[in-house]
């Protein structure tokens, strides 16, 4: 199987730290992103919950 290049921005402290975790788990960050691709891609869901800050909620905003 063919493999691609992906890139992804983000803030260079989210990356510092994701590198840093995978590196105490012994994945490289391709690793990760690949683990979390497939069960993405099995699942057809974000594999963790996904909730908004309530902070920025409609009635604290007002």
């Amino acid at each position: 199987m063919a493999t691609v290049n992906v890139n992804i921005k983000m803030d260079e402290d989210v990356k510092k730290r994701m590198e840093s975790a995978c590196d105490a788990m012994g994945l490289s960050m391709s690793a990760a992103f690949t683990i979390f691709a497939k069960k993405v891609g099995r699942e057809y869901r974000i594999p963790f919950e996904v909730s908004a800050d309530p902070f920025y909620s409609e009635s604290n905003m007002n």
